[in-house]
């Protein structure tokens, strides 16, 4: 019996798909680019790209109800990653431009512009990933990944008070001040960066990915 992986690439109108889909073939999963309804919510993961404007990434996903999808997957510990804006879109709020807009609020937390001497922060950096975390196990301290993002979330403000709940893993990295680079929050991951993008290191983590599916 195969034991392959069926993975959905959401197409919504706003991310790098194809480079998301060989990215993730590349690792032996079943690879679909598709905004279709069932086949979404019945795969074994979902991966969320994103690039362009907080706004309107939230608005192609409502619009192809990729918010419902989201929200049904993880009610039921279905796996969904997000990338980029894809990741930035999962929490409360987006600013841009002095304009605020709504996100999907899974997590608390306001994606606003990065502050550093240079915007947009695009190109190769380190993160400092948490102990046991299994999005980055395998990878050494100093491995690079790819960014291209002129905005970020820099404070992390979910609490976990119940000892019977798994705190989410935070991994940081620094341009100017630093910021959240990616998040293990049970079957929500997430990533600021872009692992297609980021050569071996990137490989390593999808395949960690799809290995928890």
């Amino acid at each position: 019996m195969s034991t392959q992986k069926k993975v959905v690439v959401f197409d919504y109108g706003f991310g790098n798909v194809r480079s998301a889909e060989r990215a993730l073939a590349r690792t032996g999963a079943d690879v679909e680019i598709t905004r279709d309804f069932d086949t979404a919510m019945n795969a074994d993961g979902l991966l969320v790209p994103g690039v362009g404007a907080f706004a309107a990434c939230m608005k192609g996903l409502k619009d192809a109800r990729g918010d419902w999808i989201i929200d049904r997957r993880l009610s039921g510990g279905r796996p969904v990653m997000g990338i980029c804006v894809g990741m930035q879109i999962l929490f409360a709020r987006g600013i841009e431009h002095g304009v605020e807009a709504e996100g999907l609020d899974e997590w608390p937390g306001t994606v606003e512009p990065l502050q550093a001497e240079i915007v947009p922060h695009m190109g190769w950096n380190t993160v400092e990933a948490p102990a046991g975390s299994e999005l980055f196990a395998g990878l050494d301290a100093d491995a690079r990944f790819y960014f291209v993002h002129s905005y970020a979330v820099h404070d992390w403000a979910l609490e976990v008070h119940n000892p019977a709940m798994t705190a989410p893993k935070v991994t940081w990295s620094t341009h100017g001040k630093p910021f959240v680079a990616a998040v293990e929050n049970g079957a929500l991951w997430a990533t600021q960066f872009h692992p297609e993008k980021s050569g071996d290191a990137g490989a390593q983590l999808l395949t960690n990915w799809i290995g928890t599916l």
